[in-house]
């Protein structure tokens, strides 16, 4: 099938995923598979939702991400909350389903409470600052971003990951389960997700917030974190092969402001052997986590690719890790782009980590299974750093088997040959993803609605 006429079905698909909200069109199934009970695949999740906004926006189609940025901030809790199973003030729901009562629609929010392991998600208000911002550009008009009620709503999601915290740390402090990754995969503490997502919302809504009186505190709070913030994301958590040899050499039980070890990390912790092999010399990765005594080696391709197109990492590391998934093609793209993390947990540490989950086995979902949706970061990423060769291979790998295999969620296996084991076909945001990884490989100046540039802020 010619490129022409797969973009055309997909096109159809992503139309028929539309739900409509009092009339209008308000956001994307998660799937629509006709042949497996839908469970919340019927709802609209604002992670999910973000691809397919980026490609609306990209095609004049502004209105219905208008209407999901008004719909969603209105199911925003604004008042504090001490009853433990009432969402946080400034959360934003994971996702939210259309209800009819006696006649009448309302939209019902899921913020944790209906969800497999019920955590909350810290990702969507992040991934919702940053969609306002990509409304604002696409459309040259920022007046939905000035009123007063959607920059109450940046601030209070603001103050949810600036203000009240255990922590010590410039990173924003999460539990497990809270990200893309939403199930148990030991993720919990400082997660790279999270952080590339946290710097590029910290980073927009110095755009989107009007400086008055009542946002001064906030935009100073967001001054003071930034600089701090990348300095340890792209110190700490950098790995290449002299950071891998600094590491090797930690001494432990360290004290003090001048501590090289300042995490405590105990060196027979990480699989140094394994990783200096897999590790190319003109390659290098932000590791997956970061906390007390851990460091989590395992790449994870969301948070690298987003600190590529947010720049999180500055040049010469951006480069590495594009270096890094040109050099480990076969681990990290394989027969269906891209590895969501690499490797996988495998026998005794998968039970220890994920509890044994089943949906989770080795090589499969969120250990080591392979998402479409991330040929648009993987493209974007890509053609930002002029390494647009990359995206065409991969979107080519992609084209190959997407249509035929009815759009699924995730493929399984350490090549990414299997069609996921419990994946929905006709996946939203798989649809979306490489609808948009096609736009921004046909015109890079569409990068503008997600990118930052390099000098805004510095260490």
């Amino acid at each position: 099938m010619s490129d022409e006429n797969l973009v055309e079905q997909a096109w159809i698909a992503l139309e028929k995923s539309i739900i409509y909200y009092q009339g209008r069109p308000i956001g994307t199934l998660a799937a629509c598979d006709p042949d497996i009970a839908a469970l919340n695949y019927d709802q609209c999740f604002i992670r999910d939702f973000v691809s397919s906004a980026l490609i609306f926006l990209i095609n004049g189609r502004s209105d219905i991400v208008r209407n999901f940025l008004e719909e969603t901030l209105k199911l925003q809790p604004k008042k504090t909350q001490l009853d433990s199973s009432t969402p946080s003030r400034g959360l934003m729901p994971a996702s939210f389903k259309i209800v009819s009562v006696n006649g009448k629609e309302y939209l019902k929010p899921d913020f944790g409470e209906h969800a497999i392991g019920r955590v909350a998600p810290a990702d969507a208000g992040l991934w919702w600052i940053i969609l306002l911002r990509a409304y604002a550009i696409a459309t040259e008009d920022d007046s939905l971003a000035k009123r007063e009620d959607f920059q109450e709503g940046i601030r209070l999601i603001l103050q949810l990951c600036l203000v009240t915290r255990f922590d010590m740390y410039p990173m924003v402090l999460v539990p497990d389960a809270a990200s893309m990754i939403d199930r148990r995969m030991g993720l919990y503490g400082h997660p790279l997700d999270i952080q590339s997502l946290f710097y590029a919302a910290l980073r927009a809504s110095l755009e989107l917030l009007i400086p008055n009186e009542e946002n001064q505190l906030i935009i100073k709070a967001v001054h003071s974190r930034l600089p701090s913030l990348l300095k340890q994301l792209r110190e700490n958590y950098w790995l290449d092969i002299d950071r891998l040899n600094v590491i090797y050499r930690y001494q432990v039980e360290e004290y003090g402001e001048q501590a090289l070890n300042q995490f405590n990390i105990y060196s027979d912790s990480i699989p140094f052997y394994k990783l200096a092999k897999w590790l190319p010399e003109a390659g290098g990765y932000l590791a997956g986590n970061l906390g007390p005594s851990q460091l989590d080696s395992r790449f994870f391709s969301l948070g690298n690719l987003m600190a590529i197109i947010v720049s999180l990492t500055d040049e010469l590391q951006s480069h590495r890790i594009l270096n890094l998934i040109e050099l480990r093609w076969t681990d990290l793209i394989g027969n269906m782009p891209m590895k969501l993390c690499y490797p996988a947990l495998e026998d005794i540490e998968w039970r220890i980590v994920t509890g044994a989950d089943p949906k989770n086995r080795p090589w499969s979902y969120h250990n080591g299974g392979s998402w479409p949706v991330l040929l648009w970061m993987l493209t974007a990423a890509a053609k930002k750093m002029d390494r647009g060769e990359l995206a065409h291979h991969a979107i080519a790998i992609a084209e190959r088997r997407l249509l035929k295999d009815h759009w699924p969620e995730y493929y399984d296996g350490q090549d990414g040959r299997l069609i996921g084991k419990e994946a929905r076909k006709y996946q939203t945001w798989t649809i979306a993803g490489y609808l948009l990884a096609k736009e921004f490989l046909a015109n890079p100046d569409h990068l503008k609605l997600v990118t930052f540039p390099l000098e805004n802020v510095s260490v």
